[in-house]
């Protein structure tokens, strides 16, 4: 996996075609170290399957919010579309975590924060060193034919 690569987890595909995901449902991106590292069959991924780097500095715990569900999921001639005009920024701090490893896209509004893909960081990212920014490809964060 290269830096930048975005993984779809497995099981949210699965749990997406439940449809039990609201319009409203908020999404966002956190950042975890490599305690755990994350892998596309990960069963039942969850937020807290991961470790979360420390609330400090410009970080505060749970991430930054990309939006919802109905803005960022669109479908044009069969291919679903998942995107974000948010691209998660935290600005350099002493107080920053030194230990970024990769970026965990989850859904916060699901009572498990059930992840849906991460963002490989090729870390050890240094927050306190300059901003840590993920800018999505303009083609979308994902998509699914």
């Amino acid at each position: 996996m290269a830096q930048g690569d975005v993984t779809v987890f497995d099981e949210f595909k699965a749990y997406m075609m439940d449809g039990d995901w609201g319009s409203t449902d908020s999404i966002r991106c956190a950042i975890v170290d490599n305690t755990t590292p994350p892998t596309k069959s990960d069963t039942t991924p969850q937020l807290t399957d991961y470790s979360e780097v420390t609330s400090a500095g410009t970080y505060t715990a749970g991430g930054e919010v990309l939006d919802d569900i109905a803005t960022m999921v669109a479908e044009l001639d069969g291919v679903m579309t998942f995107d974000s005009d948010t691209n998660p920024t935290w600005a350099q701090d002493v107080g920053n975590a030194t230990d970024a490893y990769w970026a965990i896209i989850y859904n916060d509004t699901d009572a498990g924060d059930l992840a849906i893909a991460f963002v490989d960081l090729d870390g050890p990212v240094d927050m306190t060193a300059g901003d840590l920014t993920i800018t999505w490809n303009g083609s979308g964060i994902f998509t699914l034919t």
